[in-house]
């Protein structure tokens, strides 16, 4: 099916209101795009650690909107132009152009499927769900991962770091706990090297659903990996869940500034000689994370691991001073 795509030129200060003058004419969604520097609140929940560098705010603004053929387009952009009438006497509506373009009606959710393939960190093969075992890799470690909409395939480098450290410290009956989880593919790699129980937490309910689907898909039962959805940073109701002084590894597969957030809590989580595994660090925040755990005083760094743009770091609970 092809879509048109409408969008109105307009300045920032009129984007509100045109937001809601197309929903009250019926109009489903839309797309916003300007050039307004995000605030702290909003990029806090944000998985991304540097953001893309914008051009000078010069208060223009597009809104688009899409139609498919069933829709009375007509009808709906009359309702447009009349409401768009009334608004320019309060507001500054700028251009107010309307351009057309088609679009194709694709599957936007499972469309990268088509990229997910099986491959291998050193012995472990990581494949997506839907895919069958490579005719060579039948002695790998095998893990099955459908990330959905939650962070995981296993292909990034961040990834590929706390799964070759998880490799290296996770020792056979070990207790886990995998700060921001997403599909879950950390704690079911230290469930498949040995590992006793983990506990995940993460703040996406759909990365919490993933990562039990996935669960699921390696044979790995609810009562060895548990899941909360929560933020550990700051609700006590889940710093109490995941427990204290228990755990012989934590994982952070995050972002650098939640990394260093993280540096007076997650200690108090560890058992005296625990390990915990920090990524998702770019390297240009190498430094700030190296910083910001020597400064907290609880953590030996054991190690820092690189692979292309990104950062590893490892490190040790200290024993406590009597």
């Amino acid at each position: 099916m092809k879509w048109k795509k409408y969008t109105l030129a307009t300045t920032t200060e009129a984007v509100d209101l045109v937001s809601c003058l197309f929903d009250e004419i019926g109009i489903e969604g839309i797309e916003i795009e300007d050039n307004v520097p995000l605030t702290e609140s909003e990029t806090k929940g944000m998985f991304i650690d540097i953001l893309p560098e914008l051009p000078e705010d010069d208060g223009t603004a597009k809104v688009s909107f899409y139609l498919d053929g069933s829709s009375p387009e007509e009808e709906i952009l009359r309702k447009v132009e009349e409401g768009l009438d009334a608004l320019s006497a309060s507001v500054d509506l700028g251009a107010r152009t309307i351009t057309v373009s088609e679009t194709e009606d694709k599957d936007w959710i499972n469309n990268w499927k088509q990229y997910f393939k099986p491959f291998t960190v050193d012995d472990i093969l990581i494949k997506p769900t839907w895919e069958p075992v490579p005719p060579d890799c039948g002695e790998k470690l095998l893990i099955q991962i459908d990330p959905g909409t939650a962070f995981g395939t296993g292909q990034h480098e961040t990834t590929q770091l706390c799964i070759r450290q998880l490799k290296k410290y996770v020792r056979s009956g070990d207790r886990i706990l995998d700060v921001g989880t997403g599909s879950g593919i950390l704690g079911i790699t230290a469930l498949k090297l040995g590992a006793e129980s983990v506990r995940g937490t993460d703040l996406d309910e759909n990365a919490i659903a993933a990562a039990r689907e996935n669960a699921e898909a390696n044979g790995i039962g609810e009562d060895r990996f548990l899941l909360k959805q929560g933020d550990i940073t700051d609700d006590v109701s889940v710093m109490e869940w995941a427990g204290y002084d228990c755990y012989d590894i934590v994982t952070a597969n995050i972002l650098a500034d939640v990394i260093i957030r993280l540096q007076p809590r997650i200690p108090r989580h560890l058992k005296q000689g625990g390990i915990f595994i920090m990524s998702g660090i770019i390297d240009t925040k190498e430094a700030d994370v190296v910083k910001a755990v020597e400064e907290a005083g609880s953590l030996e760094i054991l190690e820092v691991c690189r692979q292309g743009e990104w950062v590893s770091v490892t490190a040790k609970k200290k024993a406590e001073e009597r």
